[in-house]
C-alpha cells in the first residue's frame, strides 16, 4: 500500500524501530511494516530477491548492496553505533567485565555463554574468543543461537550469560546488561539504512530515512541502547 513503508532491518535496529513507528505514522501519515532478522540471514534474503522499501543493516551489508544495485547510494544514511554486551538473568551476579583479563575470566568460569551464531554480534564474538586463545573452551559448552535473542537462553537455564548487541540484549525482559565487552576489544558496528531501488514506494522511504537519520529520534535510540 502507498501509505505503508516496507522495512527490513537488523535485530539491533527493533527496540529503536519499535518505539518510533507510532510516532512516525502520527507525522508522515504512513505505517511501517518490518520485519526484524540477523544480518547475515536477511543479506542472504535480499539476494534471493526478497524486496522491501527500506534496509537497515550493518555499514557493510548495505555497502555491499550498494555496490550491487540493490541500493540506491545517495540514499544510504549512518543512524547509530552499537556496542557488544554481556548480560546475567535479572538477580543473578554481575561478574568483573571492566578489564580484559576480567573478562577473560569471567567468560571461562561461566557454565554456558550464549551467543548469536548467525549476527553481527556472534561473529565478532567468535573471533574475539579466538583471538583471546579461549575458543575451545568457550565452544565446547557454548549456546549458539541461529536466529533471535541470545539473553532468552538465560531464562530458560541454558546459559549463564548472554553476548549481543546491547540493543538486542535491552529486548529481552527478565535479565539484567552487566555492560559492554571492555570497548578497547571492540569496534563498534555501525547500522546504516538505505533504500532499495526496486522500491515501490520512494517518497515515503525517503521520508522514513530522514525521520530515522533525524537529531529528534536520538533520545529513543539511545534509550534502546545505541549510540546516535
Amino acid at each position: 500500500m502507498q501509505n505503508t513503508v516496507r522495512l527490513l532491518s537488523t535485530l539491533a535496529l527493533k527496540g529503536a524501530v519499535l518505539s518510533l513507528a507510532a510516532r512516525y505514522q502520527a507525522e508522515a501519515g504512513a505505517g511501517i511494516d518490518a520485519d526484524f532478522a540477523p544480518t547475515v540471514p536477511l543479506l542472504g534474503r535480499l539476494r534471493a530477491g526478497e524486496t522491501a522499501d527500506v534496509v537497515i543493516l550493518t555499514r557493510e551489508g548495505l555497502d555491499g548492496l550498494r555496490a550491487e544495485g540493490a541500493v540506491v547510494a545517495e540514499s544510504c544514511v549512518d543512524l547509530a553505533r552499537s556496542f557488544v554486551g554481556l548480560a546475567v538473568k535479572a538477580g543473578a551476579h554481575h561478574p568483573d567485565i571492566a578489564t580484559e583479563p576480567a573478562f577473560r575470566a569471567a567468560l571461562l568460569a561461566a557454565r554456558s555463554v550464549a551467543y548469536s551464531g548467525l549476527g553481527a554480534s556472534g561473529i565478532f564474538f567468535a573471533q574475539l574468543i579466538e583471538r583471546m586463545g579461549i575458543a575451545a573452551e568457550i565452544n565446547a559448552r557454548a549456546s549458539i543461537v541461529r536466529q533471535g535473542f541470545t539473553a532468552e537462553r538465560l531464562l530458560t537455564g541454558e546459559a549463564d550469560l548472554a553476548v549481543q548487541q546491547i540493543s538486542e540484549l535491552k529486548l529481552v525482559a527478565g535479565i539484567e546488561v552487566v555492560g559492554p565487552v571492555p570497548l578497547h576489544l571492540q569496534n563498534p558496528a555501525v547500522f546504516s539504512a538505505g533504500r532499495m531501488a526496486a522500491s515501490k514506494n520512494p517518497v515515503h522511504a525517503d521520508r522514513l530515512l530522514k525521520f530515522l537519520a533525524s537529531p529528534e529520534v536520538a533520545p529513543a535510540l539511545r534509550e534502546s541502547g545505541l549510540e546516535p
